[in-house]
């Protein structure tokens, strides 16, 4: 159950690395933490080799003050265990525990994640600095978040050691109990891969042509099990010494497939994550609102904490790209529109040293007499004004079906075309909700659908029987599905629902596929209309990626391929089910025909969507307990908008946030210079 922390308003601030800086340079960092406005910082992150500096020696010194400045001073203190970044000594102590690659390369020192997962020695070295954690500050007032690890999975999601293939093997004895099980499984039979017992299973290293599919997928839970195992252990340290602070761990939501967070989410009170834009996209406000709705949902709609994004360039991309005045706050209050309890920073100041050297911060290396930190001040009382929204949430009618088994299978080897891209589909739907103003959850496939009116499935390749149900109930009783190609396909052992495609959702959609007819490289074909004029409107539109040999069975096609190789075929279906309705797009239309296709869904399903409401405008709703609601509209675009408010014609000038409350609250934003 989430919890909420001992904060009087939203979290501001970022990490804090004092021991990256001389001591007196403390003092000043506070100083400046309470002009921005700074509450909460996160602390010790990388810190083992100053916290242990030989094994089983401590020094917690340093850290005592740190702590006790920052306490009087008013800034509460996110404590991490420093447990992602192990010591030189461990490292020369234990070399075997270096993580490998697929191809067998030994990775070195140097960096950061340098172990493997399933190592007892890093797990009885990071219990230990942990508990010594623990026990000196538990109960510190100073103390409101434990934070445990960073970036589980970033750079190491999986190692194919000896003792990664042993524990896998014990993670397989769990899973199947009998080696006949696995098999089956694994439908071992092909290539003549069947195994008498489980000591004969290796890690799925790199191999003459591609390993088993089912033998990847599940080592890809078993690597994300691993991680969580980690996780827990440090947790459960923790809360043995300190039940009444939440406990935390910085997920990379939208950001990267290694981990099931669906499972981590779960384990954690407080749900964090961590964001950074994808910079040379002129449109990348588009996947800050999907990570953002999609830790919402990980939270279970309770609100969460933006944990980590910049202030403006970071330093890993191939061009790095300079945040302009405004957009800071703009990406800021975008992650509080869509249910942020908090804005964090990596990191407070930045860095003289080190591969993050580059990277922004909220104090830069220019220093305080910059646009940067008058913009991060500015924030900080911006965020103190919206203090009231702590504790409101987003609600949702639509929600897009998000499953990391299926993104992990879909883009195995040996798969019908090279453009079966999980992102590719599920960016695609989320930008034609996302421009047309439609707020989205996302959802586990097994999850309580009852809350919505349209779901939608763009890539759900792997459907247990049980998923599928789901579904076909939810639909049964009223729901409206809207799903796509390679959705439906196969269980959840990578093996093919046997009767046409798309196999587990035949019945619901009311079509059955002979044969997947994907389109050469660049190939399109035209799209023309047979039904509903409301999609009729958008034809001739064009599709491409993908066809399929689809016949009718029950359903009513709305769109046909007139030409290619699918012509005559229908591209999009629709199918009255029981008391709702089943869409299925069996191709990737163009960005038009594909709105035309949602707005239709969106009408049966009786989802009304916001008009007036220019482009690159978005404008998101938050909900208190008290019954109060906040409008949180966004401007990302050169140009002053005016869009319809609750009192006449609202205007938001280019570059800026206003939000409108019930009771009503200072605009926030000023115009951006460009």
């Amino acid at each position: 159950m989430a919890q909420r922390l001992r904060l009087d308003g939203l979290a501001y601030g970022g990490d804090y690395n004092p021991e990256q800086w001389p001591e007196p340079v403390w003092a000043e960092d506070v100083a400046l933490m309470r002009e921005a406005g700074v509450n909460l910082v996160s602390l010790g992150i990388f810190s083992w080799a100053r916290l242990e500096p030989r094994p089983g020696e401590f020094d917690f010194g340093w850290l005592d003050r740190v702590v006790e400045l920052l306490h009087s001073a008013g800034v509460a203190v996110d404590l991490a265990t420093p447990t992602a970044a192990p010591p030189a000594w461990f490292q020369k102590a234990n070399p075997h525990v270096r993580p490998v690659t697929a191809d067998g390369r030994v990775l070195g020192y140097g960096a950061r994640q340098t172990y493997c997962p399933s190592s007892p020695e890093y797990a009885e070295a990071a219990a230990r600095i942990t508990r010594e954690l623990a026990a000196r500050y538990a109960g510190h007032p100073a103390v409101v978040l434990w934070h445990v690890h960073n970036e589980y999975g970033c750079h190491v999601a999986r190692c194919y050691c000896e003792r990664s293939a042993a524990a896998f093997r014990d993670w397989l004895r769990d899973r199947y109990t009998t080696v006949d099980a696995l098999n089956d499984a694994w439908g071992t039979s092909f290539w003549g891969q069947r195994y008498d017992s489980f000591d004969e299973v290796d890690a799925p290293r790199q191999a003459p042509t591609a390993v088993n599919p089912a033998q990847q997928l599940d080592f890809r839970r078993f690597s994300s099990d691993a991680l969580l195992t980690l996780y827990k252990a440090e947790r459960d340290i923790i809360r043995a010494a300190d039940p009444d602070v939440p406990i935390t761990t910085n997920f990379m939501a939208g950001l990267t497939d290694n981990l099931d967070y669906w499972a981590w989410a779960r384990e954690v009170d407080l749900v964090a994550t961590d964001h950074y834009l994808s910079a040379e996209r002129p449109d990348n406000q588009i996947g800050l609102a999907l990570s953002a709705d999609l830790t919402r949902s990980l939270a279970g709609g309770a609100p969460w904490l933006l944990m980590e994004h910049s202030t403006s360039a970071v330093n890993w991309q191939q061009r790095n790209i300079a945040k302009r005045p405004g957009e800071m706050a703009r990406n800021s209050l975008a992650h509080v529109a869509r249910g942020a309890d908090g804005v964090m920073f990596f990191q407070w100041r930045a860095s003289r040293a080190g591969a993050e050297k580059y990277h922004s911060a909220m104090v830069p290396h220019a220093g305080t007499d910059t646009r940067l930190w008058r913009e991060v001040v500015d924030l900080g009382a911006r965020l103190r004004e919206l203090a009231p929204l702590r504790g409101s949430r987003v609600t949702a009618d639509v929600a897009i079906v998000w499953d990391w088994e299926s993104r992990w299978a879909l883009e195995l080897e040996y798969r019908p075309s090279a453009e079966l891209d999980f992102r590719e589909r599920i960016d695609a739907y989320y930008e034609r909700l996302w421009r047309a103003g439609v707020t989205v959850d996302f959802v586990h496939p097994g999850a309580d659908l009852g809350g919505y009116r349209l779901v939608v499935a763009p890539s759900m390749y792997v459907t247990r029987a049980a998923w599928a149900e789901n579904l076909r109930a939810w639909v049964r009783s009223g729901g409206t599905l809207l799903t796509s190609y390679f959705t439906g396909i196969v269980d959840e052992n990578d093996a093919v629902h046997l009767g046409g495609y798309p196999g587990a959702l035949r019945d619901v959609l009311g079509v059955r596929t002979e044969e997947f007819l994907p389109l050469r490289r660049g190939e399109t074909t035209t799209l023309a209309a047979t039904a509903r004029m409301d999609v009729a409107a958008a034809a001739p539109g064009t599709a491409s990626r993908w066809a399929e040999d689809l016949s009718l069975d029950g359903a009513s096609a709305v769109l046909q391929h007139a030409d290619g190789p699918a012509s005559g075929r229908p591209a999009v279906t629709r199918h009255p089910f029981g008391s709702g309705t089943a869409w299925y797009v069996a191709t990737a239309p163009d960005a038009g025909t594909l709105d035309a296709v949602l707005r239709a869904a969106l009408a049966d399903a009786g989802v009304r969507t916001p008009g007036g409401v220019p482009d690159g405008v978005e404008r998101v709703r938050r909900h208190g307990a008290d019954g109060r609601v906040w409008e949180i509209v966004i401007n990302h675009t050169r140009s002053d908008a005016t869009l319809p408010g609750p009192e006449g014609p609202l205007s938001v000038p280019a570059g800026t946030v206003r939000v409108l409350a019930s009771e009503p609250l200072e605009s926030v934003g000023s115009p951006t210079d460009h």
